[in-house]
């Protein structure tokens, strides 16, 4: 049980650190920085940042 909880964890924070390099990507974006360097900065695919809105 302890393992499962531990895993569980584990994902959560894989999600969370995901969506924040999500939100900094985005904030990036809107301030004109090339896709490319965020994606390359943030460990994104370029679609991903290009796919932000």
């Amino acid at each position: 049980m302890l393992k499962r909880g531990m895993e569980k964890g584990r994902l959560e924070e894989r999600a969370e650190a995901e969506a924040e390099k999500l939100k900094s990507a985005l904030e990036f974006k809107k301030i004109g920085v090339a896709v490319e360097d965020i994606a390359k900065a943030l460990g994104l695919t370029i679609e991903q940042v290009e796919e932000l809105k």
